[in-house]
């Protein structure tokens, strides 16, 4: 392999721990409002829950994005270690947040999400663990599985889009871990350019979706925010213009 490819490996390395923190954040910050709801110090009305606004058809396709370079990172030859052991310890955040979202809300869909996660989770062990035939034939399917992680993490995230305009809240999500796993997707990309473009397409394909939809997604932090202020401003100006009346109607009398 050429220099430049461990160089942006190992680049793509350092952003991706910084992506695994943004995730912990993520999941440290249902644990707080778990908290939160279970101690009474909140209104514990629905945009109060632990994991309020939070879209589980996001989450479910972060994992997925996720377990599909883990699978193609063990079908490639050469084995790609900087895919492999990156990807898997994300896998199981995204799975421990998809087991938050379970119990907090305890239907169907997010039972169906974490079993399923489970699943696919096992059935990639177990690929690492049979042998090279099997590694071998999985190389076109972890390319195609890359592809529909790609479709599938964009329409996540648009989702998760949708909610926060619904709600006007951004409710338990944290903007820190989209921000460090956007980092991460710009380094997936620089990563991918450095490779055969026969191996890193999938990679590029991924990462550019990620950035576009996440920087649209972030965006909405400020959206929130703007909304917000707006009302009060408005209010504040309103008393303002209301104020000289009030002197000039006092002082007539």
């Amino acid at each position: 392999m050429p220099v430049n490819y461990h160089v942006t490996g190992w680049i793509s390395v350092f952003f991706f721990l910084l992506s695994l923190a943004g995730i912990f954040m993520q999941l440290r910050e249902i644990w707080r409002r778990k908290l939160d709801f279970r101690t009474c110090r909140k209104s514990n009305g629905e945009l109060d829950r632990p994991t309020a606004v939070l879209s589980l058809n996001q989450f479910f396709a972060s994992f997925l994005a996720f377990y599909s370079f883990l699978v193609y990172g063990l079908c490639s030859e050469p084995f790609n270690h900087y895919l492999v052991w990156t990807r898997l310890p994300a896998t199981l955040l995204a799975v421990a947040i998809l087991y938050e979202i379970w119990h907090d809300r305890r239907g169907r869909l997010p039972a169906l999400a974490l079993v399923g996660s489970l699943v696919l989770f096992v059935l990639a062990v177990a690929v690492l663990v049979s042998g090279e035939q099997v590694i071998r034939q999985g190389r076109d399917v972890s390319a195609i599985l890359a592809i529909f992680a790609a479709a599938v993490f964009g329409q996540g995230i648009i989702h998760q889009i949708v909610l926060i305009r619904r709600s006007g809240q951004t409710g338990a999500i944290s903007l820190r871990m989209h921000q460090l796993t956007t980092c991460k997707d710009f380094s997936t990309i620089a990563f991918a350019l450095a490779m055969p473009l026969e191996s890193g397409w999938p990679l590029m394909t991924v990462g550019g979706v990620g950035v576009v939809t996440k920087s649209v997604l972030m965006w909405h932090f400020r959206w929130v925010r703007l909304k917000a202020v707006t009302p009060e401003r408005g209010s504040e100006l309103a008393n303002r213009t209301q104020a000289p009346d009030r002197r000039r109607n006092g002082s007539g009398k």
